[in-house]
């Protein structure tokens, strides 16, 4: 009985434990959109949470499987063995979710979630590990299945691909409805926006600007993936809707024309073009190309709105054979929507907004930032071809409120004020937000871990961002190992005081060295926050 039992039960130990340990590499998975190249690139950026759990769960495993043979050799009553193969179960999960959390201490910035998708790659996991178990306990070495552990970032990926086909083929469901949902009102107006930075902003004040007018539906936070996107349709829209408003990310050449699959856009917004993900797309060429492919979809009929950066996106606008505005700070030629009389303060902006051939009207936002007038001239042009006037538009920008942790203006009462740009960033936003800091008066601090995903330019960007500090900044707090050293080399260069530079590990960190010395009359930025899968480089 004792030894049937045990059979059954002790090469079940690695395997519980490794279900649970897994839990930070599925959360890796997750934040990969289940994308293996990105996987792979994540471990290697934080190896101790990739390989730790396995090697941890591995010694437990063995240690487990010789206290029973210890047990077994000392005479110890058939019952305490039993009871031993039994409880050894349920502490397994409970070493696992240890050794899963000791690598993984820091908040996450985007949870975790057991989705549909994430129980069925528990499901796999647990046939594969289980099955490989105990095929192994029939082997001379009983021990064998203890050791397997060590490849448990293996076995995740391999549970990914094997699940692949029929994930495929769910997604390929949900998608194939959200579209059926948004193509069922035919007077549904159907906006993509894309862009390398800018695109949540536009979508968030063109949404509140088309308000004024129509019911409109825009993607939640930072859905801007297939599944996000369909995911937002199927649940938030309904017949009484009249705009739908889609962000479209991308990381590679191909995500954008898929996402235009399912909305199929009548108007097209291209919000910029610039080093973004250069991980993945490799290239700014083809991060144009990418982003292109939103006009490319857009109808016949359709309308492409473009922002004039002088450069890419004007060359771009040239190109295109369909309806198209371009939209700039100053008027010009071509240029539909503009704006004169430009004020910028720690309070907002305001300035008069010109639309071609209908006048122009005063607007006044709390946004920060030269930069998100930029962001308004695009919505309001969009706006305005869609009937509303100008009065309307004006008052849809005076309701526009920051979006979080993007130049999100905090001022506690008796305390220092914040401004909390800490969501993402690139050098173009980077240097916009340098810009909003400068505004501000004496001491300027800032705290940011610098910038990723930008491929073999990333030092250089750092560096360059470091030098853009020096020109605003009073104090440096610089977050991490790998990409400080840029930054405070790009200080440094700009003849930014090396007393007044200082390097922190964490967060937390930063958090504690600033109380030591910041004021109530003080600003602080706080500049990107490293994505979950980067906390450890």
């Amino acid at each position: 009985m004792t030894a049937e039992l045990t059979r059954w039960l002790l090469p079940m130990i690695p395997v519980v434990a490794s279900l649970c340990g897994a839990r930070s590499l599925y959360h890796i998975f997750q934040l990969e959109s289940y994308q293996l190249p990105g996987y792979f690139r994540s471990l290697r950026r934080n190896s101790a949470r990739a390989w730790l759990p396995g090697l941890a769960i591995t010694v437990f495993s063995v240690a487990m499987y010789y206290g029973y043979d210890l047990l077994a050799a000392g005479g110890v009553p058939i019952w305490a063995l039993i009871a031993y193969a039994v409880a050894a179960l349920p502490v397994s999960a409970g070493f696992g979710l240890l050794a899963a959390r000791a690598t993984n201490s820091k908040t996450a910035k985007k949870k975790f979630v057991c989705t549909g998708r994430v129980k069925r790659l528990y499901g796999h996991s647990l046939v594969i590990m289980g099955a490989l178990s105990l095929l192994l306990a029939q082997s001379p070495m009983a021990v064998l299945p203890a050791l397997w552990p060590l490849l448990l970032p293996w076995v995740v990926a391999m549970c990914g691909l094997i699940a692949w086909g029929l994930e495929k083929a769910i997604s390929e469901c949900y998608f194939r409805d959200a579209r059926r949902r948004l193509l069922s009102n035919p007077r549904l107006i159907r906006i993509g926006i894309t862009g390398s930075y800018g695109k949540t902003s536009v979508k968030h004040i063109l949404g509140t600007i088309l308000q004024e007018k129509y019911r409109t539906l825009i993607t939640p936070a930072s859905f801007n993936t297939p599944m996000g996107v369909s995911r937002a349709i199927r649940e938030r829209l309904d017949p009484a809707h009249q705009v739908f408003v889609g962000e479209m990310g991308a990381r590679r050449v191909g995500d954008i024309r898929e996402l235009c699959r399912l909305v199929r856009p009548t108007i097209g917004i291209l919000t910029s073009v610039g080093p973004q993900h250069l991980d993945t797309f490799k290239t700014v060429e083809r991060v144009a190309r990418g982003k292109y492919e939103l006009i490319e979809a857009l109808p016949p009929d359709g309308h492409a709105y473009f922002c004039d950066d002088g450069g890419i996106c004007r060359e771009l606008y040239r190109r295109t054979l369909k309806r198209k505005t371009m939209v700039s700070m100053a008027a010009g030629e071509d240029i539909a929507v503009w704006c004169e009389g430009v004020s910028v303060s720690p309070a907002g902006s305001a300035f008069d907004l010109h639309v071609r051939g209908r006048g122009s009207v005063p607007c006044q936002t709390r946004l920060l930032g030269e930069h998100n007038i930029v962001n308004i001239l695009t919505a309001a042009a969009v706006a305005s071809d869609l009937g509303l006037s100008l009065k309307q538009i004006a008052r849809g920008v005076g309701k526009l409120e920051a979006v979080k942790s993007r130049l999100e203006l905090i001022t506690p009462p008796n305390s220092f004020t914040i401004i909390n740009d800490a969501f993402n960033s690139n050098p173009v936003g980077a240097k916009a937000a340098i810009k909003v800091l400068a505004q501000f008066p004496a001491r300027r601090i800032i705290i940011t871990p610098g910038m990723v995903e930008l491929g073999e330019q990333e030092a250089e960007y750092n560096r360059a961002f470091g030098r853009d500090i020096a020109s605003a900044a009073d104090i440096a707090i610089i977050v991490g190992k790998k990409r400080a050293q840029p930054i405070i080399d790009g200080l440094l260069e700009a003849g930014f005081p090396a007393e007044q530079i200082h390097r922190v590990d964490s967060l937390d960190a930063s958090t504690a060295l600033l109380r030591t010395f910041v004021r109530t009359e003080d600003t602080v930025l706080y500049e990107n926050d490293l994505p979950d899968n980067y906390q450890d480089a």
